[in-house]
C-alpha cells in the first residue's frame, strides 16, 4: 500500500499529484531516466516495521507535573508541557524516514520525525514527542501519520509539524507566523496558559544552496531570518519554551557514497556540498560558510536576547560537530540513511530525538555534544536537584556567576580587614 501511494506521486498525473513544489519537481526530473526496477529496489534494513515494539520502556524517579502551574519558564517540567510543535525543512517532516525504495522518498513520514513524531508510544519509536508523552499522555501536537511531499495537509495529518521539504532559512518567518496563528486558533489548546515546546532546525538547505546564489544564502540573510522569526514568537506567544538545535557540520555527507542509484539523489538535495573536488576553493567556501552558520548562531542565542519570564529559547549543540556513524570495520553504516544517502532512516531520528532530550537537561555550558552517532545513546532523566528544562542562556549564567564572584571577592576583602585590624 505504501509503495503504491507513493508510486502515484510520481507517475500518475492527477490534480494531486501534479501540484508539487520545487523539490518534488527535482526530485521527478532526477529520477525520470531511473528504471522501474532501480526504484522499485528494495532494502528492509531501510525500514521498520509498525509493529516494533522495543523491550523496555524509559522510566525516571520524578515524572509528575508540578504541583501548580509553573509562571516561570526557568521551572518547567517535562510533565508541564501541554503542547509541542516543530519548524523546519526535510529533516523535520522526515522525508523518507522509513522508506526502502526511491519510490518512496517524497513520503514525509512526519510521525517518525525526532523531534514531534508521535506513532504509537515510546515502546514503538522513539521521539522527543514520545518521550515528552510518557510524562504527560495527554501533550497536544505530535504527529500522527504521514504526508506527501507537495500535497495538502491538514492538521489531523501533520499534528504541529509545521515544517516544510526544502525549506530555507527565508522561509522560517513564514512557519513561524503559521505556528502563531495556529497555536491561537487550535481549539484543544489554552493559548494563554498552556506551556508550549517548540522545536527548530533548519539552515541546511541555505549551506546545500549557497553556490547557486551567495547573497541570498548568506550568513547575514540567514541570522536576520532567524532574529526576526524569534522574536515573532517571543512577542506573541506566552508559555514558550524553543529548542533551536544547532545545524551540523555537513563536510562529513561527503563520506556517505553507497554504490546504489538511490545514493546519486545526494546531489540534488546537497550539491554545493557535494559536487566540488576535495580540496578545492568551492568546497573550502560552503564549509566555512556552515561554520560561520553555526558560530553566528551561537552568538546570537547565547545573548540575554531571547529570554523572560515565560519565554526562552535555547541552543541545544548536540549534533554540532558529530561523525558519521560507522560499522566495526571503520565504514559508514548506512543504515542510519535513507537510501538517498542524505535524510536520516528511522534509526538515525530516534538518535536525533534522544540526544536533543538529554540537551534539554543539561544546564548551558554542560551540554553533551555527541562525538558520533555511532554508540548509542543513553537517555538522561531530568536531574532530583533540577526537574526543569534548563532555559536560562549563556550570558545570564554568566552574568550571575560573576556577580557571584564579585560578592565572595567583597566578602573577603571585607574579612582580610576585619582581621587585620
Amino acid at each position: 500500500m505504501r509503495v503504491l501511494f507513493a508510486f502515484c506521486v510520481i507517475f500518475i498525473t492527477t490534480s494531486r499529484c501534479v501540484q508539487g513544489n520545487s523539490w518534488l519537481k527535482n526530485f521527478k526530473e532526477a529520477v525520470k531516466n531511473f528504471s522501474e526496477e532501480e526504484l522499485r529496489k528494495v532494502d528492509p534494513d531501510r525500514s521498520r516495521a509498525r509493529s516494533f515494539k522495543r523491550p523496555r520502556a524509559f522510566q525516571c524517579p520524578d515524572m509528575s507535573p508540578s504541583s501548580s502551574v509553573p509562571t516561570s519558564v526557568e521551572l518547567v517540567k517535562a510533565a508541564d508541557i501541554k503542547v509541542i510543535a516543530a519548524l523546519g525543512d526535510s529533516l523535520t517532516t522526515g522525508v523518507a524516514a522509513n522508506a526502502s525504495s526511491i519510490v518512496e522518498e517524497p513520503i514525509e513520514y512526519r510521525q517518525l520525525s525526532w523531534s514531534i513524531g508521535g506513532q504509537g508510544t515510546y515502546d514503538n519509536v522513539i521521539t522527543l514527542a514520545n518521550i515528552v508523552k510518557l510524562f504527560n499522555p495527554n501533550v497536544i501536537g505530535a504527529s500522527p501519520t504521514s504526508s506527501v511531499t507537495g500535497q495538502p495537509t491538514t492538521l489531523n495529518q501533520t499534528g504541529l509539524n509545521l515544517a516544510i521539504t526544502g525549506a530555507n532559512s527565508r522561509d522560517f518567518p513564514a512557519q513561524a507566523r503559521n505556528l502563531i496563528h495556529t497555536l491561537k486558533n487550535y481549539s484543544a489548546i489554552n493559548f494563554t496558559e498552556d506551556w508550549k515546546l517548540v522545536t527548530v532546525l533548519i539552515g541546511m538547505n541555505d549551506i546545500c544552496d549557497s553556490c547557486k546564489n551567495k547573497t541570498l544564502y548568506s550568513v547575514e540573510n540567514f541570522i536576520s531570518s532567524i532574529n526576526e522569526s524569534l522574536h515573532m514568537m517571543m512577542d506573541e506567544v506566552p508559555r514558550l519554551i524553543v529548542n533551536v538545535v544547532q545545524i551540523f557540520t555537513m563536510e562529513p555527507l561527503r563520506q556517505v557514497q553507497e554504490p546504489t542509484v538511490a545514493c546519486q539523489l545526494q546531489r540534488l538535495f546537497c550539491s554545493c556540498l557535494v559536487t566540488p573536488a576535495e580540496n578545492s576553493t568551492d568546497l573550502t567556501e560552503v564549509v566555512a560558510l556552515n561554520r560561520d552558520f553555526q558560530t553566528k548562531l551561537e552568538e546570537l542565542l547565547n545573548s540575554s536576547t531571547f529570554f523572560k519570564n515565560d519565554f526562552a529559547v535555547v541552543l541545544q549543540p548536540y549534533l554540532s560537530s558529530t561523525d558519521l556513524p560507522k560499522l566495526p570495520n571503520g565504514t559508514v553504516d548506512f543504515s542510519y540513511f535513507s537510501p538517498d544517502c542524505f535524510h536520516f532512516s528511522v534509526k538515525g531520528h530516534e538518535e536525533m530525538a534522544k540526544g536533543l532530550w538529554n540537551n534539554m537537561f543539561q544546564q548551558d555550558g554542560e551540554k553533551v555534544q555527541l562525538a558520533n552517532l555511532t554508540d548509542s545513546v543513553t537517555l538522561i532523566c531530568p536531574p532530583t536537584d533540577h526537574p526543569y528544562i534548563y532555559t536560562r542562556p549563556r550570558a545570564l549564567n554568566s552574568a550571575a556567576t560573576q556577580g557571584h564572584t564579585f560578592a565572595l571577592v567583597t566578602l573577603l576583602t571585607s574579612l582580610a580587614i576585619v582581621f587585620r585590624y
